[in-house]
């Protein structure tokens, strides 16, 4: 497969991407401490795995799950990171200034210094570990009845990646710590789209290393595996066990508090566009199914799925954190409380080694299962988190485009005038051009002309500019 030699210094460079981290959080980090060591459960008998994209040290999430005569019970332990992090020392205000890991072909840019992320905090295996720990109980359709948090040590006995689970999975070889993750995924999937759920199963774009040549990087698809959405699902229903949580409706209103992951209905018209698109490409809509169902039922390896999964990321737009806080002011409407794609309110509490939020929405949790109070650290650094993730999310998705770009036209630069099959991903409207999908190499561009939506065509190289990070496709009149 080509390469091509690429420097994403300067990705890092116009975005002020510093990983070195002060030496006085770096101290904090090396030095930390469990702040609830001794009032723990121990929870070491759980026999937890991990999994985690290969060679990945920064494991947040450890993972049990059985089944019952009644359903499920998920364990899912959570790094502890704010027993380890002293809120107002130096390594609080450098992760609050981060937000959260950036990840590069390169290296990542990480939210805390390693000595902690891929250390101590971490949940690697055979390692004893403070965890926040959650245990959800859940019916035979796999809706959770009871759940709650505690503070806990555990101990994971083995890590996996996604691959590993697939293919042990089909050769009916699951680690007895998630056997059950297949029939406890499927039917949380069925639970999502039951409630207007919209997932995407578009296979991913990525920048990896050439292992034969140095400095040299190509790109590649990954494919989502069922184990991916398996594995997703876990986290999703924390994150919805979450928010019921801090958005308890036996509370008081004005003793709320929550950080939220929000995301508003897609407009009307947009869902209108996207049935004129499936008709013009003879994909069956019904009248009354939802989205979520329609992009459910397609054959990913087919050109219409491409284009409507493509055009449904449309749908999924404005996703932000919301601020529930009873004391300052009003709540905000319970419509804008939800996040559209998961059909449900929802929040961030699953990554805390590699994202603030879930550190301060974790010790909501808690305070309010234990019956205590929530920290004041975490009321008044609330917003300020919030702010935190916002701008975050913008550079993160940011510097992930800008590395695609610069390695697709790194790859394409020698190739001007060079001809490749491609599928038309968007057809043009007025002065927004086309967009093909090129599958070798795997490259997403702008293309003049108008090929026909949902076409396999033949289009030629009209330009790849490293600099700018440009390429630009033509489709023959």
């Amino acid at each position: 497969m080509v390469s091509a030699p690429v420097d994403f210094g300067a990705i890092r460079s116009e975005f002020g991407l510093a990983s070195a981290y002060p030496a006085e959080a770096s101290a904090e980090a090396r030095d930390a401490v469990d702040a609830f060591a001794g009032i723990r459960v121990d929870r070491t008998d759980i026999p937890f795995v991990t999994i985690d994209p290969p060679g990945a040290m920064d494991l947040d999430q450890a993972l049990h799950i059985e089944r019952t005569s009644g359903g499920f019970i998920v364990h899912y332990a959570i790094a502890d990171v704010g027993a380890v992090i002293t809120p107002d020392g130096a390594l609080a205000e450098e992760s609050g200034a981060r937000g959260q890991t950036f990840y590069l072909p390169d290296g990542t840019v990480p939210l805390h210094p390693p000595a902690l992320s891929e250390g101590s905090a971490s949940l690697l295996p055979e390692r004893t570990r403070p965890a926040a720990l959650w245990t959800v109980e859940l019916d035979e359709q796999a809706e959770p009845v009871r759940f709650s948090v505690v503070r806990a040590l555990v101990r994971s006995r083995a890590r996996f990646d996604y691959f590993r689970v697939q293919a042990d999975a089909q050769a009916g070889r699951l680690h007895p710590s998630i056997a059950a993750l297949p029939d406890f995924g499927t039917r949380r999937i069925e639970a999502g789209l039951a409630r207007g759920a919209i997932g995407l199963r578009l296979p991913a774009q990525a920048v990896v290393e050439d292992e034969h040549a140095d400095g040299h990087w190509r790109l590649v698809v990954e494919p989502r595996t069922a184990a991916d959405d398996w594995n997703e699902q876990v986290s999703l229903l924390t994150g919805i066990c979450a928010a019921r949580i801090m958005l308890d409706a036996d509370a008081p209103a004005t003793e709320r508090l929550a950080l939220l992951r929000t995301m508003p209905p897609p407009s009307e018209s947009a869902i209108d566009s996207m049935r004129r698109t499936a008709q013009a490409l003879g994909v069956a809509w019904s009248d009354g199914e939802s989205v979520g169902r329609m992009l459910a039922g397609l054959d990913t390896r087919t050109p219409a799925a491409l284009v409507l999964m493509s055009e449904a990321t449309t749908l999924l737009r404005g996703a932000s954190y919301t601020v529930v806080d009873g004391v300052s002011g009003e709540p905000p409407a319970p419509e804008n409380l939800r996040h559209s794609a998961i059909g449900a309110p929802y929040a961030h509490v699953t990554a805390p080694l590699r994202r603030l939020s879930d550190r301060f929405t974790t010790e909501i949790c808690l305070a309010r299962c234990a019956g205590t109070e929530v920290p004041r650290w975490v009321r008044e650094g609330l917003a300020g988190a919030a702010d935190a993730m916002r701008r975050s999310d913008n550079v993160a998705g940011k510097i992930e485009r800008a590395c695609i770009d610069l390695t697709e036209s790194s790859l394409l630069a020698p190739r001007t005038g060079a001809e490749f099959d491609a599928v038309v991903v968007r057809e043009a409207n007025g002065n927004r051009p086309a967009v093909v999908f090129v599958p070798d190499p795997p490259v997403l561009g702008p293309c003049v002309g108008n090929p026909p939506e949902g076409k396999t065509v033949r289009v030629r190289l009209l330009s790849a500019d490293p600099v700018e990070r440009k390429v630009s496709f033509e489709y023959p009149a």
